[in-house]
């Protein structure tokens, strides 16, 4: 009986060890990443961002349970990630997960209210398709969320999977804390003008617009509810020019819809115009919205479209992010031949030689500000300034423009051409038609290079490791080597630089081979990192340029191939380029024949003596302080090829590794280092690593004699160890 307590006694006393190992695994809970990325880890940014809320941030998650892979992965592994955010948050963060049942048949009242509440939010179900008992099924599923940030809503209506989850995540956090910042500190309300004149209702019925008449109503209801969210810096006004003639001026100013009609006998209705559009406006900043859409199809005729009020509230709370500048400025170098950031030309015509995808990428992040050096200085307090492919040449005046901004601590990301292309564009890689000239090409912009301390060389890189083209069956089927389109393999990529960690892959196009001047960069004591270089089996093309594969040779010496740098950081306090020379002055950029015109009227005398004594009184203004000879900490990436920055390199999605290469090293330059790690820990690109023919035939001769060689010896070390154990045991009983 004594024994049957005690046997009791330990059971409970295991129950209670039991217990309290679990209550102190809740209270002291920890995990642990194996992954190489730590890509299930949240990253520094995402902590510093949850643990700085200053207000309630709550994420309301609408996930249809029980789906198949890999949506059911999705689901988990948001599951992870938000407890993980609210590990590391402050007491103003929560989440939700909210039960939704798009099925008819089992969905009850919660599911019914939570669906209706998905919706309110903008998320809808979007259709996936499974597979059951071998059959192809199409299913409705909600996968989205919602971010509320005191008045504040972001929206991720789908999420079709994990990649870049913890990065949306994050920068939408970041995002709704900068628009409460901005909209609290706007000086005055942002207008918003809705410019419709009433001529137009006479003829909306027959254009097919029966509720234009309550498009003001609907959208003074639209600006009210989204003052709730923008703490009541929006103003609405409608303005209708057919009863103020002033007001058409105005509309012109913003180049508003104009329609004009002919007369309709049949309805006694004379002929007339009106205007139609939005416009948002913060001086000196305006946004157009078109809300009418005009389409002109055949045999069908003109068809017109008026946008609809989820759709415009959309817009308009998009276009205010973009109107006050939610996101961090990044400049942008225009003028001087560069490439149009904006990608539209007047009367909306695409520039196909445009970077609309780097626009797209950037633009997530960053807001773009076009710099033109002819018309504007440089702003004060920029971050960076992209300088991306210029192609003529630059005076003293706006060099130094440039130079005393890098003086002022503003970041340089130069993507600069050794080559100017001349002629023929957009032909076919094959054949033997007549190619472009490539005229070498100087900007000034080497002389700044040259004096921080790095130069770009006269040259084209070509590499054996490069890009293959597929060649039509037409012209003979198979590959081209594309030889100045080189892979940059992992080894050649420097992953001591926090940027580039996760980047194990890139292509480059039309690049020039970079060199730095050792004696200058140490006698200027900056750092100078090398980003990523060329293979090993790399060559250079001189002199007569000709880019056709067709007539492109590999070297005859083995010693001209070698591995040559294509990127360069360089870091520190550099020196002004016009320490001790006299400060450049500002020309008028008028050529010398409006000169020449000039002179040969006599009857313009009192205007030249107007603009000799204003440049008499100009010159003798002074700067205090002079010029500044040394800068800021400041940060140089160095890359000749602007093609880098082309839509034929970039993806406007931002998921290739030359897209995360591009955001990386912006957000290097603007002190957003641990973004860039962030953006770039989960890699789509994971190459294997390069084995010589030596490994191959290792490995190939291993597995196919090397395995059964294994198994026999270890049988024959079976039985050895059988045949030694019954010896053994003979002997045993034979004493």
């Amino acid at each position: 009986m004594k024994k049957g307590l005690e046997k009791y006694f330990k059971l409970f006393i295991y129950l209670i060890v039991i217990v309290l190992i679990n209550i102190a695994g809740i209270t002291l809970f920890f995990r642990i990443d194996l992954t190489k990325n730590r890509i299930y880890s949240l990253s520094k940014a995402s902590k510093k961002v949850v643990s700085t809320l200053s207000e309630p941030l709550t994420i309301n998650v609408f996930f249809t349970k029980n789906l198949p892979a890999p949506h059911n992965n999705t689901e988990r592994y948001l599951h992870d990630l938000l407890e993980e955010y609210a590990i590391h948050a402050n007491k103003y963060f929560n989440y939700r997960f909210y039960n939704v049942s798009p099925e008819a048949e089992a969905i009850d009242q919660t599911a019914r209210a939570n669906q209706e509440l998905a919706n309110n939010y903008g998320i809808y179900p979007v259709q996936i398709q499974i597979i059951e008992k071998d059959e192809v099924k199409f299913k409705k599923a909600y996968m989205g969320l919602v971010l509320i940030h005191g008045d504040m809503i972001e929206r991720i209506p789908t999420l079709m999977s994990t990649d870049g989850l913890e990065y949306k995540l994050t920068t939408a956090v970041q995002k709704l804390n900068n628009k409460i910042s901005a909209f609290l500190n706007l000086t005055h309300n942002i207008q918003i003008k809705l410019f419709l004149s009433s001529s137009l209702k006479v003829v909306a019925p027959y254009m097919g617009l029966e509720t234009l008449s309550e498009l003001p109503g609907k959208l003074e209801q639209i600006v009210s509810k989204l003052n709730g969210k923008t703490y009541g810096k929006l103003e609405y006004i409608h303005l209708d020019p057919s009863e103020d003639q002033n007001l058409e001026g105005e509309a012109k100013k913003y180049h508003i819809m104009n329609l004009k009609w002919p007369a309709i006998s049949e309805n006694k209705i004379p002929s007339g115009s009106g205007v139609i559009g939005l416009v948002l406006e913060y001086p000196p900043k305006a946004i157009e919205i078109p809300i009418l859409n005009v389409m002109r199809i055949p045999l069908i005729g003109t068809r017109y479209d008026l946008m609809d009020s989820e759709r415009l509230e959309e817009v308009i709370g998009e276009s205010l992010e973009t109107l006050i500048d939610i996101n961090e400025d990044l400049g942008y170098l225009a003028g001087h031949g560069a490439p149009n950031v904006r990608g539209v030309l007047p009367m909306a015509v695409k520039d196909a030689e445009s970077l609309s995808s780097f626009s797209a990428v950037v633009g997530q992040n960053y807001t773009i500000k076009p710099v033109n050096l002819r018309e504007d200085p440089i702003p004060e307090g920029l971050n960076c300034l992209v300088i991306a492919g210029p192609t003529e040449e630059f005076t003293d005046y706006e060099l130094y423009q440039i130079d005393q901004a890098m003086m002022r601590g503003t970041n340089l990301a130069i993507f600069l051409d050794a080559f100017k292309e001349v002629g023929p564009k957009n032909q076919p890689s094959f054949g033997f038609s007549q190619g472009p000239t490539y005229i070498p090409l100087k900007t000034g912009l080497e002389k700044l290079l040259a004096h921080y301390g790095i130069r770009i060389k006269t040259s084209y890189l070509l590499d054996e490791n490069c890009f293959r083209q597929r060649v039509p069956r037409q012209f003979g089927g198979g590959e081209r080597a594309i030889y100045f389109a080189p892979v940059i393999k992992n080894k050649f990529i420097n992953h001591e630089l926090d940027f580039m960690r996760n980047i194990k892959g890139l292509v480059a196009l039309k690049v020039s081979p970079l060199e730095l001047i050792d004696s200058r960069i140490s006698e200027i004591g900056v750092k100078a990192s090398k980003v990523f270089a060329s293979s090993e089996k790399s060559w250079e093309m001189r002199g007569r340029i000709n880019l056709n594969p067709m007539f492109i040779q590999l070297p005859v010496l083995d010693t001209e191939q070698r591995s040559m740098p294509l990127a360069y950081l360089l870091e520190g306090q550099f020196p002004s380029y016009f320490k001790g020379k006299p400060l450049p002055e500002k020309t008028t950029g008028k050529s010398n024949a409006d000169k020449e015109d000039k002179k040969s009227k006599p009857d313009e005398k009192s205007d030249q003596t107007m603009d000799t004594k204003e440049a008499a009184d100009l010159s003798k203004i002074e700067r205090e302080g002079g010029i500044l000879i040394k800068s800021k900490p400041s940060k140089i990436f160095v890359m000749a090829s602007s093609e880098m920055l082309r839509d034929t390199i970039l993806d406007p999605e931002g998921k290739s590794p030359n897209s995360m290469l591009i955001m990386n090293v912006l957000d290097a330059l603007n002190n957003r280092t641990d973004f860039a790690v962030m953006r770039s820990k989960e890699q789509s690109f994971n190459p294997l690593y390069d084995t010589g023919s030596l490994t191959k035939m290792f490995v190939k001769t291993f597995n196919i004699a090397g395995l059964p060689i294994l198994v026999v010896l270890f049988g024959f070390s079976v039985w050895l160890r059988r045949r030694s154990r019954k010896r053994h045991i003979q002997m045993m009983f034979q004493k």
